[in-house]
């Protein structure tokens, strides 16, 4: 899966070199945080596919990567079968309109977009986790009602 490193200006999406082949991109992808308009996590990133790979490389249900094309559109994606992702849109960018991006740090990602980030480009799971306790609420466990005594 990416890497994503965020930093107080800008997020980076860092491709493995088997990613950089199948989306037919050398450089990681530089986005500025202020183009950030909305991020939303989806468990079928398929569904947010539009547009033709150029370049890229689609295999049907398996993966997706690369730059997508449509009408007066780019989008980068990278997507690995049915795993969940982040579906950011863009606004102001000169490359690309909206990231598909299959991560398992999609919350994690959201968290580290509402905190202030700091000048040095950090992987957004190590800002989450250095935030302090207090700023991620936890869900508590239901208890179980006691059971009646049997007569």
């Amino acid at each position: 899966m990416v890497t994503l490193l965020l930093d107080a200006t800008r997020l980076e999406v860092v491709l493995s070199p088997i990613e950089r082949a199948l989306a037919r991109r050398s450089d990681p992808v530089h986005v500025d945080r202020s183009h950030i308009t909305k991020v939303q996590l989806t468990d079928d990133a398929w569904t947010w596919l539009r547009g033709v790979p150029n370049p890229g490389t689609h295999i049907r249900g398996t993966v997706a990567m690369g730059t997508w094309r449509s009408a007066g559109a780019a989008d980068f994606v990278v997507v690995r079968r049915k795993l969940p992702a982040a579906v950011i849109d863009l606004e102001g960018d000169d490359e690309f309109t909206r990231l598909v991006l299959t991560t398992g740090h999609g919350l994690a990602l959201v968290q580290a977009l509402r905190l202030e980030g700091d000048d040095a480009a950090t992987e957004v799971t190590e800002i989450v986790a250095s935030a302090d306790a207090g700023t991620v609420p936890r869900r508590a466990r239901p208890r179980s009602a006691p059971r009646p005594a049997t007569a």
